[in-house]
């Protein structure tokens, strides 16, 4: 029998723990589930799921766009150091928006150096190749060096990392 999903990211978060990146994704297409795991297994550790769409947007509602995309990663950073790790993020829309300026994966991983964090990421995994949004959309993007610990939706589990790229020369 295959070990459901919440499982997985568990085993994943522990193993989490000893790498310099401590950020597990929960990749999959919008409307693949991915919510309820995140509450459960939040509930599991005690924890709540920030809803970053909601938390970002309430904190930048009177700022300039250019406010916005200078203190967003402040912002996100003051909002994660309130929370107990493991810190469970999920609708990140908001950190794609193309006027912000950001690179939504390297804001992930800069908040995972202090604490263990596990984040939705509505897209899909190609390979080591990890997508957002479909080639053309103002918000596509595509890492090939990801250095995270992945679970997919669809059961897979990978460690995609930088080192790991550059050893099979896709970096």
């Amino acid at each position: 029998m295959p070990e459901p999903i919440h499982g997985k990211l568990k085993r994943s978060l522990d193993a989490a723990e000893g790498l310099y990146h401590r950020l597990v994704l929960l990749v999959g297409e919008a409307g693949s589930g991915k919510t309820g795991v995140l509450q459960k297994v939040a509930e599991e550790f005690g924890t709540s799921v920030v809803n970053v769409n909601l938390a970002l947007s309430s904190e930048m509602l009177d700022m300039t766009t250019k406010q916005r995309s200078l203190r967003l990663p402040g912002i996100l950073d003051q909002i994660v150091a309130k929370l107990r790790a493991p810190v469970v993020l999920d609708n990140l829309e908001i950190l794609f928006d193309k006027d912000l300026k950001q690179d939504p994966l390297r804001l992930l991983q800069g908040l995972s150096r202090n604490q263990t964090v596990l984040a939705s990421w509505n897209g899909t995994l190609n390979g080591v190749r990890l997508l957002y949004a479909e080639t053309g959309h103002p918000e596509y993007r595509s890492y090939d060096a990801v250095d995270a610990l992945i679970v997919g939706m669809d059961g897979a589990a990978t460690v995609v990392s930088a080192k790991n790229n550059r050893e099979a020369g896709q970096a």
